[in-house]
């Protein structure tokens, strides 16, 4: 097994970020397709992918990125129908998916809106499995997996006391996130630490204090956040912060 490889990036302003993470994900699907033919990756909702994703748009009217050789899932989602304002699913399609030339028959949404959560989970699990390669291994491997992180240290929809934190099998899983009061659908550490990239995008000041506890040297409050749970085995992990993000650290930052 490969030693953890973290690479961390700070930008003078989100807009600078932006520019980063884009050049990063760009850079990942481009290699991609070049030594597999193929790349398969998987988007994240909240506001700071927001910003991603219509830099991607514009950067890919270019076509500079093969969009086409470009299967699409979800790392987590909300218990929404798909065409709702909060889905993950509906953003990212309204501020990338709609605007580059990526085949729909491979993109993925999460059905978090089923009756049955666990059964919908299970079949998305299956999907993944179908679909994405596992490299000879026992779990499917992701080109790149991008994350977001939330103020008390949750990443894709792995929260805090939630259930699926301490899930160990299963790739994909509904839990009940009693901090939010409702169900959500969600990738777990197995299928996101599988991954040869994931891409930790992070921005603003009011996430500068689980940053510095992320990165920092205090192992009790790195491990109260669910964010440090994501550790690919063998691939890259990378953040890329803006200033204020990393204020609280003791990365040098503009």
């Amino acid at each position: 097994m490969a030693a953890i490889s973290r690479e961390v990036f700070v930008d003078p302003s989100p807009e600078e970020a932006t520019g980063q993470a884009s050049k990063l994900v760009r850079k990942v699907i481009g290699e991609a397709v070049e030594q597999r033919g193929a790349c398969y990756i998987a988007l994240a909702g909240g506001t700071t992918p927001h910003a991603l994703y219509l830099r991607l748009a514009a950067d890919g009217v270019s076509g500079r990125v093969p969009w086409q050789d470009v299967t699409v899932f979800f790392g987590d989602e909300r218990n929404v129908p798909q065409d709702h304002v909060e889905s993950n699913y509906c953003m990212a399609q309204r501020t990338l998916l709609d605007h580059v030339p990526v085949d729909l028959m491979r993109v993925y949404p999460m059905p978090a809106d089923a009756e049955d959560l666990q059964a919908a989970a299970a079949g998305y699990e299956q999907t993944i499995r179908h679909i994405v390669p596992d490299d000879g291994g026992t779990t499917p491997r992701f080109d790149l997996i991008l994350l977001g992180m939330g103020v008390e240290g949750h990443t894709a929809s792995l929260f805090p006391n939630s259930e699926g934190l301490a899930e160990t099998k299963r790739l994909v899983t509904a839990h009940f996130v009693p901090m939010l009061g409702r169900h959500r659908m969600t990738f777990t550490y197995p299928l996101i630490n599988a991954s040869r990239n994931v891409l930790l995008f992070v921005t603003g000041a009011d996430k500068a204090e689980p940053i510095a506890a992320l990165l920092g040297d205090d192992e009790p409050a790195r491990s109260r956040l669910p964010a440090s749970g994501v550790a690919p085995t063998d691939g890259r992990l990378v953040v890329v912060l803006d200033a204020a993000a990393a204020r609280g650290t003791d990365l040098p930052h503009p």
